[in-house]
Formats: C-alpha cells, sequence, structure tokens
C-alpha cells in the first residue's frame, strides 16, 4: 500500500503541475474571460496541498497502516476528484451549478486530514 500511496502522490504532484502550467498558458484567455482565473489557481492549490498530504501519509504509513490510513488515501483522492475537478470544470464550462458539488470535495479533504490525525494519533 506505501507504494501505491507514495506512487499516486508523485502522479498527481506531476499532474498537478502540468494543469497549472496549461492553466497559466494553454486557458488563460478562457479564465480571464470567464473570469474564473482566482478560481482555477484555488483548485490547482488544494490539488497541491493534498498531494502533499499523500506524500506525508505514504512516508508515514509503515508507522501508521490500517483502515484508518487506507480510508484517509482514499478520501484524499476522493476530494481531489470533485473538489479540484468540479473547479476545473467550473472554470472551463461557466455553469455555475458545478459550484455546488465542490463542497463534497472538501469534505473528502476534511475526512482525510481527521482520518489521518487519528491514524497517527493511535499509532505513533
Amino acid at each position: 500500500m506505501q507504494k501505491l500511496i507514495l506512487t499516486t502522490a508523485a502522479a498527481l504532484g506531476a499532474l498537478t503541475v502540468m494543469i497549472g502550467a496549461f492553466g497559466a498558458h494553454g486557458l488563460q484567455s478562457i479564465l480571464q474571460t470567464h473570469g474564473r482565473v482566482d478560481t482555477f489557481e484555488t483548485a490547482v492549490k488544494y490539488q497541491m496541498y493534498h498531494v502533499m498530504l499523500m506524500m506525508i501519509l505514504g512516508l508515514l504509513y509503515p508507522k501508521i497502516s490500517g483502515n484508518l490510513a487506507h480510508y484517509s488515501f482514499y478520501a484524499n483522492i476522493f476530494g481531489m476528484l470533485v473538489f479540484s475537478g468540479s473547479l476545473y470544470a467550473l472554470c472551463l464550462t461557466n455553469i455555475s451549478k458545478l459550484g455546488a458539488i465542490t463542497p463534497f470535495g472538501g469534505m473528502g479533504f476534511i475526512a482525510a486530514w481527521l482520518l489521518f490525525a487519528i491514524a497517527c494519533w493511535q499509532k505513533l
């Protein structure tokens, strides 16, 4: 599982940098037209923050392994897909209703952090 977590974190880190660069260069006019530059930046920042959480989780995995660590990993992925994904979709389509999905991703992020905290508290 540690290998999966760290490999996923590294791949998502690279993807986050690519998405950020594409937004800054390839999507700049669309984002400016829709007034969504800040929204796109928020999506990229939160994705990278949670890549870092995933890296820390992977590095600590030998000490905190168990169901809580697994659930933290999956909640984090869910949060990235739903939070950042919905914001990316909102930025590209300018369909404001997509913003209603974003808080569910935020709840995934919160769950990931809390599960990580409990796993650390119990095992370290």
